[in-house]
Protein backbone atom coordinates (compact mmCIF):
# COMPACT_ATOMS: atom_id res chain seq x y z
CA UNK A 1 0.00 0.00 0.00
CA UNK A 2 1.25 3.24 -0.71
CA UNK A 3 1.48 6.36 1.64
CA UNK A 4 -2.08 7.47 1.19
CA UNK A 5 -3.60 4.88 -1.33
CA UNK A 6 -6.13 2.20 -0.26
CA UNK A 7 -5.93 -0.26 -3.01
CA UNK A 8 -4.00 -4.31 -3.72
CA UNK A 9 -5.67 -7.45 -4.35
CA UNK A 10 -6.18 -8.78 -1.02
CA UNK A 11 -8.17 -6.22 -0.08
CA UNK A 12 -10.43 -6.67 -2.87
CA UNK A 13 -10.08 -10.37 -2.43
CA UNK A 14 -10.98 -10.47 1.10
CA UNK A 15 -14.07 -8.41 0.81
CA UNK A 16 -15.67 -10.59 -2.21
CA UNK A 17 -15.95 -13.04 0.43
CA UNK A 18 -17.63 -11.05 3.28
CA UNK A 19 -20.04 -9.23 0.93
CA UNK A 20 -22.60 -6.86 2.75
CA UNK A 21 -26.26 -8.26 2.97
CA UNK A 22 -28.27 -5.90 0.76
CA UNK A 23 -30.80 -3.38 2.25
CA UNK A 24 -28.88 -3.90 5.70
CA UNK A 25 -28.46 -0.86 7.49
CA UNK A 26 -26.02 -0.98 10.80
CA UNK A 27 -25.11 1.60 13.14
CA UNK A 28 -21.92 1.59 15.46
CA UNK A 29 -23.67 2.55 18.97
CA UNK A 30 -22.92 2.57 22.28
CA UNK A 31 -22.15 -0.85 22.61
CA UNK A 32 -20.36 -0.88 19.25
CA UNK A 33 -22.62 -3.23 16.65
CA UNK A 34 -24.98 -5.28 17.70
CA UNK A 35 -27.64 -7.65 16.01
CA UNK A 36 -28.28 -11.02 15.19
CA UNK A 37 -25.42 -13.01 14.58
CA UNK A 38 -26.13 -14.40 11.07
CA UNK A 39 -26.33 -10.38 9.68
CA UNK A 40 -22.53 -9.54 11.21
CA UNK A 41 -20.18 -11.67 8.78
CA UNK A 42 -19.25 -8.42 6.51
CA UNK A 43 -19.13 -5.98 9.85
CA UNK A 44 -16.33 -8.37 11.38
CA UNK A 45 -14.28 -7.88 8.39
CA UNK A 46 -14.22 -4.59 7.55
CA UNK A 47 -14.33 -4.20 11.49
CA UNK A 48 -10.66 -5.85 10.95
CA UNK A 49 -9.63 -3.23 8.19
CA UNK A 50 -10.90 -0.16 10.48
CA UNK A 51 -9.04 -1.47 13.33
CA UNK A 52 -5.97 -1.77 10.90
CA UNK A 53 -6.24 1.83 10.10
CA UNK A 54 -7.02 3.01 13.38
CA UNK A 55 -3.68 1.65 14.54
CA UNK A 56 -1.77 3.15 11.44
CA UNK A 57 -3.39 6.16 12.56
CA UNK A 58 -2.13 6.07 15.86
CA UNK A 59 1.12 5.29 14.66
CA UNK A 60 1.08 1.71 15.46
CA UNK A 61 -0.28 1.99 18.19
CA UNK A 62 -2.54 -1.37 19.66
CA UNK A 63 -5.96 -1.15 19.14
CA UNK A 64 -8.23 -4.17 20.77
CA UNK A 65 -11.40 -5.60 18.87
CA UNK A 66 -13.95 -7.54 21.46
CA UNK A 67 -16.66 -9.51 19.72
CA UNK A 68 -19.42 -10.05 22.44
CA UNK A 69 -23.35 -8.82 22.53
CA UNK A 70 -22.72 -8.82 26.48
CA UNK A 71 -26.45 -9.51 28.20
CA UNK A 72 -27.88 -9.94 24.69
CA UNK A 73 -29.47 -13.19 23.89
CA UNK A 74 -26.83 -16.34 23.09
CA UNK A 75 -28.31 -15.74 18.55
CA UNK A 76 -26.90 -12.35 18.78
CA UNK A 77 -23.34 -10.99 18.71
CA UNK A 78 -21.46 -7.75 18.47
CA UNK A 79 -18.40 -6.04 17.52
CA UNK A 80 -16.85 -3.04 19.74
CA UNK A 81 -13.19 -1.10 19.09
CA UNK A 82 -11.02 -0.47 22.18
CA UNK A 83 -8.67 2.50 22.06
CA UNK A 84 -5.38 2.06 22.88
CA UNK A 85 -5.45 2.84 26.58
CA UNK A 86 -8.00 0.42 27.02
CA UNK A 87 -11.10 2.72 26.54
CA UNK A 88 -14.00 3.31 24.26
CA UNK A 89 -13.33 4.14 20.89
CA UNK A 90 -13.06 7.48 20.11
CA UNK A 91 -16.47 9.18 19.04
CA UNK A 92 -15.67 10.72 15.45
CA UNK A 93 -14.82 7.04 14.86
CA UNK A 94 -17.82 5.30 15.78
CA UNK A 95 -19.29 7.70 12.58
CA UNK A 96 -16.61 6.03 10.28
CA UNK A 97 -17.13 2.84 11.32
CA UNK A 98 -20.85 3.00 10.59
CA UNK A 99 -20.05 4.95 7.21
CA UNK A 100 -17.60 1.89 6.09
CA UNK A 101 -19.88 -0.69 7.40
CA UNK A 102 -22.57 0.40 5.11
CA UNK A 103 -21.08 0.74 1.68
CA UNK A 104 -22.78 -1.77 -0.47
CA UNK A 105 -20.04 -3.14 -2.56
CA UNK A 106 -16.33 -3.78 -2.33
CA UNK A 107 -15.87 -0.82 -4.98
CA UNK A 108 -18.14 1.25 -2.39
CA UNK A 109 -16.12 0.11 0.51
CA UNK A 110 -12.73 0.58 -1.10
CA UNK A 111 -14.05 4.17 -1.73
CA UNK A 112 -15.07 4.78 1.75
CA UNK A 113 -11.79 3.63 2.97
CA UNK A 114 -9.85 5.66 0.87
CA UNK A 115 -11.68 8.79 1.54
CA UNK A 116 -11.27 8.12 5.40
CA UNK A 117 -7.30 7.59 4.26
CA UNK A 118 -7.42 11.38 2.76
CA UNK A 119 -9.47 12.90 5.64
CA UNK A 120 -7.48 11.76 8.50
CA UNK A 121 -3.73 11.63 6.40
CA UNK A 122 -3.17 8.06 7.34
CA UNK A 123 -0.13 6.93 6.78
CA UNK A 124 -0.48 3.45 5.46
CA UNK A 125 3.09 2.72 5.58
CA UNK A 126 2.81 2.31 9.38
CA UNK A 127 2.81 -0.64 11.19
CA UNK A 128 -0.80 -1.78 12.27
CA UNK A 129 -1.15 -3.41 15.75
CA UNK A 130 -4.99 -5.36 16.65
CA UNK A 131 -5.51 -7.27 19.94
CA UNK A 132 -8.67 -9.20 20.08
CA UNK A 133 -10.75 -11.51 21.91
CA UNK A 134 -14.23 -13.21 21.98
CA UNK A 135 -16.93 -14.28 24.30
CA UNK A 136 -18.40 -18.18 24.16
CA UNK A 137 -21.67 -17.55 21.80
CA UNK A 138 -21.39 -20.58 18.93
CA UNK A 139 -21.33 -17.96 16.47
CA UNK A 140 -17.80 -16.19 17.91
CA UNK A 141 -14.87 -18.68 15.89
CA UNK A 142 -16.73 -17.48 12.48
CA UNK A 143 -16.91 -14.08 13.41
CA UNK A 144 -13.22 -14.20 14.59
CA UNK A 145 -12.67 -15.40 11.54
CA UNK A 146 -14.21 -12.54 9.35
CA UNK A 147 -12.29 -9.61 11.72
CA UNK A 148 -9.25 -12.15 10.64
CA UNK A 149 -9.46 -11.44 6.79
CA UNK A 150 -10.02 -7.50 7.75
CA UNK A 151 -6.90 -7.84 9.62
CA UNK A 152 -4.57 -9.87 6.71
CA UNK A 153 -6.35 -7.17 4.51
CA UNK A 154 -4.14 -4.79 5.56
CA UNK A 155 -1.30 -6.57 6.34
CA UNK A 156 -1.22 -5.53 10.12
CA UNK A 157 -0.42 -7.81 13.01
CA UNK A 158 -3.01 -9.74 14.64
CA UNK A 159 -2.82 -11.12 18.24
CA UNK A 160 -5.65 -13.31 19.13
CA UNK A 161 -6.50 -13.40 23.28
CA UNK A 162 -9.30 -16.41 22.87
CA UNK A 163 -12.31 -16.84 24.93
CA UNK A 164 -12.04 -14.02 27.61
CA UNK A 165 -14.26 -11.43 29.36
CA UNK A 166 -14.41 -7.68 27.71
CA UNK A 167 -12.62 -6.21 30.62
CA UNK A 168 -9.54 -8.86 30.13
CA UNK A 169 -9.44 -7.38 26.64
CA UNK A 170 -9.77 -4.12 27.81
CA UNK A 171 -6.83 -4.40 30.26
CA UNK A 172 -4.60 -6.44 27.97
CA UNK A 173 -4.66 -3.44 25.06
CA UNK A 174 -3.44 -0.85 28.17
CA UNK A 175 -0.84 -2.92 29.43
CA UNK A 176 0.71 -3.45 25.86
CA UNK A 177 0.26 -0.05 24.95
CA UNK A 178 2.27 0.94 28.54
CA UNK A 179 4.64 -1.18 28.73
CA UNK A 180 8.14 0.01 29.59
CA UNK A 181 6.63 3.49 29.97
CA UNK A 182 6.23 5.55 33.52
CA UNK A 183 2.30 4.50 32.87
CA UNK A 184 2.78 0.81 32.83
CA UNK A 185 -0.25 -0.86 34.03
CA UNK A 186 0.43 -4.76 34.20
CA UNK A 187 1.48 -7.69 32.88
CA UNK A 188 -0.03 -8.44 29.72
CA UNK A 189 -1.70 -11.46 30.19
CA UNK A 190 -5.00 -13.38 31.98
CA UNK A 191 -2.28 -14.14 34.58
CA UNK A 192 -0.72 -10.50 35.19
CA UNK A 193 -4.41 -9.47 35.21
CA UNK A 194 -5.46 -12.27 37.92
CA UNK A 195 -2.22 -11.94 39.57
CA UNK A 196 -2.44 -8.20 39.92
CA UNK A 197 -5.88 -8.36 41.40
CA UNK A 198 -5.19 -11.34 43.54
CA UNK A 199 -2.27 -9.74 45.33
CA UNK A 200 -3.88 -6.38 46.02
CA UNK A 201 -6.86 -8.03 47.20
CA UNK A 202 -4.69 -10.00 49.89
CA UNK A 203 -3.25 -7.00 51.28
CA UNK A 204 -6.63 -4.70 51.82
CA UNK A 205 -8.13 -7.88 53.79
CA UNK A 206 -4.91 -8.74 55.76
CA UNK A 207 -6.46 -9.04 59.28
CA UNK A 208 -9.67 -8.69 58.41
CA UNK A 209 -11.98 -12.30 59.00
CA UNK A 210 -12.83 -14.08 56.15
CA UNK A 211 -16.23 -12.92 54.18
CA UNK A 212 -18.83 -15.31 53.77
CA UNK A 213 -18.82 -17.88 51.06
CA UNK A 214 -20.44 -15.74 48.00
CA UNK A 215 -22.70 -17.17 45.61
CA UNK A 216 -21.69 -16.09 41.96
CA UNK A 217 -24.40 -16.16 39.47
CA UNK A 218 -22.19 -16.56 35.85
CA UNK A 219 -25.08 -15.89 33.18
CA UNK A 220 -23.62 -19.03 31.69
CA UNK A 221 -21.01 -16.99 30.14
CA UNK A 222 -17.28 -16.17 30.11
CA UNK A 223 -17.18 -14.80 33.36
CA UNK A 224 -17.11 -18.46 34.50
CA UNK A 225 -13.62 -19.19 33.49
CA UNK A 226 -12.38 -15.72 34.61
CA UNK A 227 -14.23 -16.73 38.46
CA UNK A 228 -12.12 -20.11 38.40
CA UNK A 229 -9.66 -18.46 37.52
CA UNK A 230 -9.21 -15.58 39.96
CA UNK A 231 -10.43 -18.54 42.60
CA UNK A 232 -7.39 -20.11 42.56
CA UNK A 233 -5.12 -17.21 42.84
CA UNK A 234 -7.34 -16.11 45.82
CA UNK A 235 -7.11 -19.21 47.74
CA UNK A 236 -9.16 -19.03 51.28
CA UNK A 237 -9.21 -15.37 51.57
CA UNK A 238 -12.40 -15.65 49.55
CA UNK A 239 -14.48 -18.68 49.01
CA UNK A 240 -16.85 -18.27 45.47
CA UNK A 241 -19.46 -20.73 45.00
CA UNK A 242 -20.07 -20.31 40.68
CA UNK A 243 -23.74 -20.65 39.36
CA UNK A 244 -24.81 -21.01 36.02
CA UNK A 245 -22.18 -22.63 34.15
CA UNK A 246 -24.00 -24.21 31.42
CA UNK A 247 -22.14 -24.19 27.98
CA UNK A 248 -23.58 -27.28 26.41
CA UNK A 249 -27.53 -26.35 26.61
CA UNK A 250 -28.51 -23.98 23.22
CA UNK A 251 -29.65 -20.87 24.21
CA UNK A 252 -28.70 -21.13 27.56
CA UNK A 253 -26.48 -17.91 28.07
CA UNK A 254 -28.11 -14.66 29.49
CA UNK A 255 -31.33 -16.74 30.15
CA UNK A 256 -33.00 -16.65 32.86
CA UNK A 257 -29.44 -15.80 34.39
CA UNK A 258 -27.01 -12.78 34.66
CA UNK A 259 -27.01 -9.00 35.98
CA UNK A 260 -29.49 -7.47 33.04
CA UNK A 261 -32.08 -10.53 34.21
CA UNK A 262 -31.92 -9.93 38.11
CA UNK A 263 -31.90 -6.12 37.79
CA UNK A 264 -34.59 -6.06 34.99
CA UNK A 265 -36.97 -8.40 36.25
CA UNK A 266 -36.56 -7.97 39.87
CA UNK A 267 -36.03 -11.36 41.05
CA UNK A 268 -33.32 -13.80 41.82
CA UNK A 269 -32.15 -16.20 38.81
CA UNK A 270 -33.73 -19.57 39.50
CA UNK A 271 -31.04 -21.77 39.92
CA UNK A 272 -29.62 -19.41 42.39
CA UNK A 273 -32.43 -19.35 44.96
CA UNK A 274 -32.54 -22.61 46.27
CA UNK A 275 -29.33 -21.80 47.29
CA UNK A 276 -29.91 -18.41 49.32
CA UNK A 277 -30.26 -18.97 53.30
CA UNK A 278 -32.11 -15.73 54.47
CA UNK A 279 -29.64 -12.72 54.53
CA UNK A 280 -26.96 -14.58 52.63
CA UNK A 281 -25.60 -11.79 50.11
CA UNK A 282 -25.04 -13.10 46.33
CA UNK A 283 -24.00 -11.88 42.98
CA UNK A 284 -24.41 -11.85 38.65
CA UNK A 285 -22.24 -11.24 36.01
CA UNK A 286 -23.81 -10.42 32.55
CA UNK A 287 -22.87 -12.59 29.06
CA UNK A 288 -19.04 -10.73 29.22
CA UNK A 289 -18.56 -10.03 32.77
CA UNK A 290 -18.44 -6.65 32.60
CA UNK A 291 -21.38 -5.81 34.68
CA UNK A 292 -22.37 -6.99 38.40
CA UNK A 293 -25.70 -7.15 40.46
CA UNK A 294 -25.68 -7.61 44.09
CA UNK A 295 -29.00 -9.27 45.98
CA UNK A 296 -29.83 -10.97 49.37
CA UNK A 297 -32.90 -12.84 50.52
CA UNK A 298 -33.97 -11.03 53.60
CA UNK A 299 -35.42 -12.69 56.46
CA UNK A 300 -38.99 -12.01 55.13
CA UNK A 301 -37.50 -14.30 52.41
CA UNK A 302 -38.01 -11.51 50.07
CA UNK A 303 -35.78 -10.61 46.97
CA UNK A 304 -33.60 -7.40 48.00
CA UNK A 305 -31.55 -5.60 44.92
CA UNK A 306 -28.02 -4.21 45.63
CA UNK A 307 -27.78 -2.57 42.50
CA UNK A 308 -24.67 -0.64 41.01
CA UNK A 309 -26.62 2.26 42.77
CA UNK A 310 -25.91 0.41 45.97
CA UNK A 311 -22.23 -0.25 44.71
CA UNK A 312 -21.67 3.28 43.77
CA UNK A 313 -22.78 4.63 47.43
CA UNK A 314 -21.11 1.42 49.17
CA UNK A 315 -17.24 2.35 47.10
CA UNK A 316 -17.75 6.25 47.30
CA UNK A 317 -18.19 6.32 51.31
CA UNK A 318 -15.11 3.76 51.44
CA UNK A 319 -13.06 6.20 49.38
CA UNK A 320 -14.29 9.29 51.08
CA UNK A 321 -13.46 8.51 54.49
CA UNK A 322 -9.78 6.66 52.94
CA UNK A 323 -9.17 10.55 51.72
CA UNK A 324 -10.23 12.01 55.18
CA UNK A 325 -8.23 9.09 57.30
CA UNK A 326 -4.95 9.31 55.11
CA UNK A 327 -5.01 13.64 55.42
CA UNK A 328 -5.27 14.31 52.02
CA UNK A 329 -9.06 15.98 52.13
CA UNK A 330 -9.02 19.11 50.46
CA UNK A 331 -5.64 17.77 48.44
CA UNK A 332 -8.41 15.01 46.18
CA UNK A 333 -11.31 15.41 45.04
CA UNK A 334 -13.52 12.37 44.99
CA UNK A 335 -16.84 12.34 42.47
CA UNK A 336 -19.55 10.33 41.56
CA UNK A 337 -20.86 10.54 37.95
CA UNK A 338 -24.57 8.69 37.38
CA UNK A 339 -27.38 8.79 34.56
CA UNK A 340 -30.86 9.44 34.46
CA UNK A 341 -31.42 5.98 35.57
CA UNK A 342 -29.83 6.67 39.13
CA UNK A 343 -32.72 6.70 41.65
CA UNK A 344 -33.72 9.08 43.24
CA UNK A 345 -32.93 8.32 46.45
CA UNK A 346 -29.26 7.04 45.23
CA UNK A 347 -28.75 10.87 43.54
CA UNK A 348 -29.97 12.10 47.14
CA UNK A 349 -27.91 10.11 49.27
CA UNK A 350 -24.60 10.89 47.69
CA UNK A 351 -25.38 14.44 46.82
CA UNK A 352 -25.20 15.27 50.94
CA UNK A 353 -21.63 13.72 50.95
CA UNK A 354 -19.76 14.41 47.85
CA UNK A 355 -20.29 15.70 44.19
CA UNK A 356 -22.79 14.16 41.99
CA UNK A 357 -22.70 14.77 38.23
CA UNK A 358 -25.95 13.54 35.69
CA UNK A 359 -24.94 12.61 31.96
CA UNK A 360 -26.25 10.86 29.23
CA UNK A 361 -26.59 7.15 29.08
CA UNK A 362 -23.84 5.21 27.73
CA UNK A 363 -20.09 4.59 29.15
CA UNK A 364 -18.02 6.62 27.12
CA UNK A 365 -20.60 9.59 28.61
CA UNK A 366 -19.98 7.97 32.61
CA UNK A 367 -16.22 7.47 31.74
CA UNK A 368 -15.10 11.18 30.43
CA UNK A 369 -16.60 12.91 33.26
CA UNK A 370 -15.34 10.58 36.00
CA UNK A 371 -12.00 11.47 34.52
CA UNK A 372 -12.55 15.88 35.35
CA UNK A 373 -12.09 14.23 39.11
CA UNK A 374 -9.12 13.00 41.14
CA UNK A 375 -11.27 10.18 42.05
CA UNK A 376 -14.07 9.67 39.49
CA UNK A 377 -16.50 6.71 40.77
CA UNK A 378 -19.18 5.80 37.93
CA UNK A 379 -21.59 3.09 38.35
CA UNK A 380 -24.64 3.06 35.70
CA UNK A 381 -27.93 1.29 38.22
CA UNK A 382 -27.63 -1.99 35.77
CA UNK A 383 -24.26 -2.72 37.37
CA UNK A 384 -21.37 -1.24 34.65
CA UNK A 385 -19.04 0.86 36.26
CA UNK A 386 -15.42 1.43 37.60
CA UNK A 387 -13.23 3.86 39.80
CA UNK A 388 -10.82 6.38 37.95
CA UNK A 389 -7.45 7.65 39.97
CA UNK A 390 -5.73 10.67 37.65
CA UNK A 391 -2.38 11.06 37.02
CA UNK A 392 -2.00 13.61 39.53
CA UNK A 393 -3.26 11.37 42.22
CA UNK A 394 -1.51 7.93 42.04
CA UNK A 395 1.74 10.56 42.08
CA UNK A 396 0.26 12.14 45.52
CA UNK A 397 -0.41 8.53 47.23
CA UNK A 398 3.30 7.95 46.43
CA UNK A 399 4.95 10.91 47.53
CA UNK A 400 2.50 11.83 50.50
CA UNK A 401 4.62 11.65 53.44
CA UNK A 402 2.05 10.54 56.41
CA UNK A 403 2.05 11.84 59.93
CA UNK A 404 0.76 8.96 62.01
CA UNK A 405 0.67 5.20 61.04
CA UNK A 406 -3.08 5.25 60.69
CA UNK A 407 -2.61 7.51 57.79
CA UNK A 408 -0.03 5.47 55.99
CA UNK A 409 -2.43 2.74 56.88
CA UNK A 410 -5.37 4.38 54.40
CA UNK A 411 -2.63 5.51 51.79
CA UNK A 412 -1.34 1.91 51.43
CA UNK A 413 -4.93 0.95 50.92
CA UNK A 414 -6.05 3.66 48.41
CA UNK A 415 -3.11 2.58 46.72
CA UNK A 416 -4.05 -0.90 46.84
CA UNK A 417 -7.33 0.40 45.64
CA UNK A 418 -5.76 2.00 42.41
CA UNK A 419 -4.24 -2.25 41.75
CA UNK A 420 -7.47 -3.83 42.77
CA UNK A 421 -9.74 -1.71 40.08
CA UNK A 422 -9.72 -2.15 36.55
CA UNK A 423 -9.84 1.79 35.86
CA UNK A 424 -10.10 0.92 31.81
CA UNK A 425 -13.77 -0.13 31.86
CA UNK A 426 -16.67 -1.56 34.54
CA UNK A 427 -15.43 -5.04 35.46
CA UNK A 428 -17.53 -7.44 36.73
CA UNK A 429 -14.85 -9.58 38.80
CA UNK A 430 -12.78 -6.41 39.70
CA UNK A 431 -15.72 -4.66 41.04
CA UNK A 432 -17.20 -7.95 43.15
CA UNK A 433 -13.98 -8.02 44.70
CA UNK A 434 -13.35 -4.07 45.30
CA UNK A 435 -17.16 -4.57 47.29
CA UNK A 436 -16.14 -7.63 49.03
CA UNK A 437 -13.02 -5.70 50.39
CA UNK A 438 -15.38 -2.65 51.31
CA UNK A 439 -18.13 -5.14 53.14
CA UNK A 440 -15.12 -6.50 55.28
CA UNK A 441 -13.45 -3.33 56.38
CA UNK A 442 -17.30 -2.04 57.29
CA UNK A 443 -18.15 -5.25 58.23
CA UNK A 444 -21.39 -5.05 56.47
CA UNK A 445 -24.04 -7.84 56.41
CA UNK A 446 -26.05 -7.29 52.99
CA UNK A 447 -28.82 -5.70 54.97
CA UNK A 448 -26.50 -3.40 56.49
CA UNK A 449 -25.26 -2.07 53.06
CA UNK A 450 -29.10 -2.04 52.05
CA UNK A 451 -30.02 0.27 55.05
CA UNK A 452 -28.36 3.32 53.77
CA UNK A 453 -30.85 4.26 51.92
CA UNK A 454 -34.09 2.97 50.44
CA UNK A 455 -34.55 3.27 47.08
CA UNK A 456 -37.58 4.97 45.07
CA UNK A 457 -40.02 1.85 43.98
CA UNK A 458 -39.40 2.56 39.93
CA UNK A 459 -40.51 0.88 36.49
CA UNK A 460 -38.32 0.19 33.36
CA UNK A 461 -40.44 -0.57 30.35
CA UNK A 462 -39.53 -0.92 27.04
CA UNK A 463 -41.21 0.53 23.68
CA UNK A 464 -40.94 -0.73 20.34
CA UNK A 465 -41.05 1.68 17.97
CA UNK A 466 -40.60 2.51 13.60
CA UNK A 467 -37.71 4.92 14.38
CA UNK A 468 -36.12 5.96 17.50
CA UNK A 469 -34.14 8.35 16.06
CA UNK A 470 -37.38 10.41 16.37
CA UNK A 471 -37.24 10.89 20.05
CA UNK A 472 -34.12 12.89 21.09
CA UNK A 473 -33.39 14.16 24.37
CA UNK A 474 -31.39 17.55 26.56
CA UNK A 475 -30.13 17.79 29.91
CA UNK A 476 -28.71 14.47 30.08
CA UNK A 477 -31.31 12.93 28.50
CA UNK A 478 -33.76 13.69 31.50
CA UNK A 479 -36.16 15.51 29.34
CA UNK A 480 -37.56 15.29 25.47
CA UNK A 481 -36.69 17.81 22.63
CA UNK A 482 -38.53 15.89 20.03
CA UNK A 483 -41.59 15.07 19.42
CA UNK A 484 -42.86 18.02 20.07
CA UNK A 485 -44.98 18.85 22.97
CA UNK A 486 -44.30 14.91 24.33
CA UNK A 487 -42.35 16.39 27.32
CA UNK A 488 -45.13 18.18 28.51
CA UNK A 489 -47.68 15.64 28.23
CA UNK A 490 -45.16 13.12 30.22
CA UNK A 491 -44.64 16.78 32.94
CA UNK A 492 -48.36 16.42 33.29
CA UNK A 493 -48.63 13.13 34.50
CA UNK A 494 -45.50 13.16 36.62
CA UNK A 495 -47.03 15.67 38.98
CA UNK A 496 -49.90 13.80 39.51
CA UNK A 497 -47.63 11.28 41.68
CA UNK A 498 -45.37 11.74 45.14
CA UNK A 499 -41.69 11.61 44.48
CA UNK A 500 -42.85 11.00 40.37
CA UNK A 501 -40.15 11.07 38.19
CA UNK A 502 -39.72 9.84 34.61
CA UNK A 503 -38.12 10.12 31.21
CA UNK A 504 -37.87 9.03 28.09
CA UNK A 505 -35.00 7.67 25.73
CA UNK A 506 -34.30 5.94 22.83
CA UNK A 507 -32.51 2.70 23.21
CA UNK A 508 -28.77 2.72 21.67
CA UNK A 509 -28.88 -0.61 20.47
CA UNK A 510 -32.35 -1.35 19.33
CA UNK A 511 -35.82 -0.07 17.68
CA UNK A 512 -37.14 0.79 20.82
CA UNK A 513 -37.74 3.67 23.36
CA UNK A 514 -37.17 3.31 27.07
CA UNK A 515 -39.47 4.96 29.67
CA UNK A 516 -38.03 4.54 33.58
CA UNK A 517 -40.57 5.66 36.01
CA UNK A 518 -40.44 5.98 40.10
CA UNK A 519 -42.53 6.92 42.88
CA UNK A 520 -42.79 6.57 46.46
CA UNK A 521 -45.48 4.07 46.18
CA UNK A 522 -44.56 1.05 44.08
CA UNK A 523 -48.32 1.08 42.37
CA UNK A 524 -47.76 4.47 41.03
CA UNK A 525 -44.07 3.79 39.81
CA UNK A 526 -45.47 1.05 37.84
CA UNK A 527 -48.81 3.20 36.68
CA UNK A 528 -47.07 6.11 35.56
CA UNK A 529 -44.59 4.35 33.81
CA UNK A 530 -47.20 2.37 31.48
CA UNK A 531 -48.96 5.90 31.59
CA UNK A 532 -45.92 7.65 29.89
CA UNK A 533 -45.45 4.55 27.86
CA UNK A 534 -48.61 4.53 26.34
CA UNK A 535 -48.13 8.43 25.33
CA UNK A 536 -44.64 7.39 23.43
CA UNK A 537 -46.99 4.32 22.05
CA UNK A 538 -49.56 6.88 20.74
CA UNK A 539 -47.09 9.09 19.48
CA UNK A 540 -44.92 6.86 17.41
CA UNK A 541 -48.13 6.05 15.42
CA UNK A 542 -48.52 2.84 17.18
CA UNK A 543 -51.91 0.85 16.12
CA UNK A 544 -54.57 0.94 19.04
CA UNK A 545 -55.54 -2.90 17.75
CA UNK A 546 -52.00 -3.95 18.84
CA UNK A 547 -51.48 -1.70 21.89
CA UNK A 548 -50.10 -3.85 24.67
CA UNK A 549 -52.87 -4.04 27.59
CA UNK A 550 -50.88 -2.71 29.84
CA UNK A 551 -49.73 0.72 28.48
CA UNK A 552 -52.85 3.29 29.74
Amino acid sequence: MSRQGVSGNALKHYSDLHPKPPEMRFQYGTAGFRMNANNLDCVLFRVGVLAALRSKRLDGRTVGVMVTASHNPEHDNGVKLVDPRGEMLEAAWEAHATTISNAETTDDFIESLQALVLQLKIDLTRPARVLYARDTRPSGPLLVKALEDGIKAMDAEGRDAGVTTTPILHYLVRCVNTKDTKEHYGEDSVEGYMTKMSTAFKKLMKGKPTPPELIVDCANGVGYYALESIANYLGPTLKLSPYNHDFSTPGALNHNAGADYVKTQQRFPPAVLPALKAGQRAASFDGDADRLIYYYLDDREQFRLLDGDKIAALVAGFIVDLVKGAGLEGKIDVGVVQTAYANGSSTRYLSQRLPVKCVPTGVKHLHHAAEHFDVGIYFEANGHGTVLFSPRTLELLASHEPNTPAQATCIEHLQSLTELINQTVGDALSDLLLVEVVLAHRSYTALEWDSAYTDLPNRLVKVHVKDRNSFTTEDAERRLVTPQGLQTKVDDIVKKYDGGRSFVRASGTEDAVRVYAEAVKKSHAEELAYKVAGLVYDEAGGSPSSKPREFL
